[in-house]
């Protein structure tokens, strides 16, 4: 493959995919819902995920006082409603309704039902840089899934059709083709690798 000369685009955050989730936490007795792409892994053991929310939101009320919130995976089916929950806030319009709403083993984590995949999240910690928006970051203490989206006891992402999300044109997009399984598809290219080493050193 040719490669072009590197042009210098910014100093933004070009991380791509970016997830779509729906952040759920009860405020003020009603579960609500909010569209997150700003979400990721912070480690495996114990699990642990970080959501990212501007300070204004109406959800982060909710986590705070329960000390708790959960990430839904939403499939493509639920793009409009998804996209519906980053619209509009839950101070001004009731979001309580969209979904079947489930709870888990800490009572105040709201979940959806119509997601194929959820994770109950403890509050672990709060950051804030400083700028518009703060960082939660939650122990995920027991995820959830119907048999139909699995395959050997694991969310399957065939199954599932997660939506990503790409926040510079502002679209949603699915899931390409199948291109290769981790750490296996790198063994060729390492052979390779070795190889040609030892035909340099001939």
């Amino acid at each position: 493959m040719e490669t072009g000369e590197k042009k210098a685009i910014g100093a933004r955050n070009f991380l791509y995919p970016m997830p779509t989730t729906l952040v759920g936490a009860d405020v003020n007795g009603k579960p609500n819902y909010l569209t997150i792409a700003f979400c990721g892994i912070v480690q495996a053991s114990p699990p642990m995920i970080a959501v990212t929310l501007g300070k204004m939101h109406y959800t982060n009320e909710g986590i705070r006082e329960n000390k708790c919130f959960s990430v839904n995976i939403p499939s493509r089916h639920l793009l409009e409603a998804t996209d519906y929950c980053g619209i509009v806030t839950g101070k001004k319009e009731d979001k309580s309704g969209i979904f079947k709403t489930f709870y888990g083993k800490l009572e105040k984590a709201p979940m959806i039902r119509e997601c194929p995949v959820n994770l109950e999240c403890r509050l672990v910690d709060t950051l804030d840089f400083g700028g518009t928006n703060e960082v939660f970051i939650g122990e995920i203490v027991e995820s959830y899934s119907e048999e139909q989206y699995l395959c050997n006891g694991i969310p399957d992402i065939e199954k599932v059709e997660p939506i990503v999300f790409s926040m510079y044109d502002n679209n949603y997009w699915g899931i390409g083709k199948h291109l290769g399984r981790a750490w296996s598809v790198g063994k060729k290219f390492r052979e390779n690798i070795n190889e040609n080493r030892k035909e340099n050193d001939m």
